[in-house]
């Protein structure tokens, strides 16, 4: 299962992902990495009235959102004075929906959507960036002869319907020739031989395919991020006038977030089990050990090499990868300059601590 719906549209503007309401305007020159240690608790317990925050998910539970899950059961959350609600997701309901009708308060977004939605006039702005490499690849069976990019010159690409951008900059990247035959939440046509290569991410579909009886070696993994194709996925996304209104509650919703996450990502028994809680708790699917192979891949992702602090900047030369790419398949018309997009966290802290 994927983790953002597969829409039979063909634009990414409508692709189901996420939602928002809180937004910033500061300047970000010179900020540098930001850094939670694993496990610390971080702020003092709050004093007060908690600060009701509503996050929309842009997939069902699943380790993937593990940092807020474990962040809201453990009180970390709480600690930074936000009583967090985390919406159930909705299938068939789109960004804009819940954009227009104030629904949620934060978004977790990929970056193309985001710079899609900024240029489409929402002031959708990034005040955290958590992903630094996309974990999207196409996956191949050796047994099919393909070894190397060039080999797919010819071939049937199973890609998820509405998510053909990645695949087509890279097949028009190497002047490829590659039929593209659209698949919805499925393997099924890939294991069964419809298609010569699918695509999949290293935390979801490949392990799925893994536990459809392939060996890692019988696989050949493409990563489109190997490529100049590295599309950043989950970054902390709000709207300009509520950060405006409320940058108290930004920067502790971005703190309570790291630090939710270190704790996640050091405690993977423990993250497994507060998603298959939750997964059971709403009557879904729970696969113990697809969570745990997905917990470990995001610490790969978020924490890779032995780092200790996580990530929270946006780069302007991802920024800019990302929005060219855009830009040259005609998803925009012109590309929102990055001062106005990028208002990171951390330009607010000063404003928080006069609060």
């Amino acid at each position: 299962m994927h983790y953002i719906c597969r829409s039979s549209s063909k634009k990414l503007l409508t692709m189901l992902i996420t939602v928002l309401l809180l937004a910033a305007s500061c300047r970000h020159e010179g900020i540098k990495e930001t850094s939670v240690s694993p496990g610390a608790t971080g702020a003092r317990a709050h004093e007060g009235a908690l600060k009701k925050v509503r996050l929309y998910p842009y997939w069902v539970p699943t380790c993937q959102f593990a940092g807020y899950y474990v962040g809201k059961e453990k009180g970390i959350f709480k600690k930074h004075g936000i009583d967090l609600e985390i919406m159930e997701y909705k299938p068939f309901v789109t960004t804009n929906d819940i954009i227009k009708q104030k629904q949620a308060d934060f978004a977790i977004l990929w970056l193309v959507n985001a710079i899609q939605l900024r240029s489409s006039g929402i002031n959708i702005v990034n005040i955290a960036q958590f992903s630094t490499r996309s974990s999207l690849m196409l996956l191949a069976k050796k047994s099919s002869g393909i070894k190397k990019i060039q080999d797919l010159n010819g071939k049937r690409a199973g890609i998820w319907d509405g998510y053909d951008l990645q695949p087509r900059a890279l097949f028009a990247r190497y002047n490829l020739d590659v039929n593209i035959v659209p698949i919805g939440s499925t393997n099924n046509l890939f294991l069964q031989g419809g298609v010569d290569v699918t695509n999949a991410n290293w935390f979801d579909e490949y392990h799925a395919i893994m536990n459809s009886g392939y060996n890692e070696n019988e696989l050949v993994k493409f990563f489109f991020a190997d490529y100049g194709l590295n599309l950043l996925e989950d970054g902390l996304y709000c709207l300009e006038d509520k950060l405006k209104e409320d940058p108290v509650t930004c920067v502790e919703f971005v703190k309570a977030s790291m630090e939710s996450w270190v704790y996640a990502l050091n405690n993977p028994d423990t993250s497994v089990a507060v998603v298959i809680r939750t997964l059971r708790n709403m009557n879904k699917a729970a696969n113990r050990s697809h969570q745990e192979w997905m917990i470990e891949r995001y610490r790969d992702l978020y924490l890779p090499e032995g780092k200790t602090t996580l990530n929270t900047v946006l780069s302007e030369a991802d920024y800019l990868s990302n929005a060219r790419i855009l830009l040259q398949s005609k998803q925009i018309s012109s590309i929102p300059p990055f001062a106005e997009f990028y208002m990171p966290y951390t330009g607010l802290l000063h404003k928080s601590s006069q609060k």
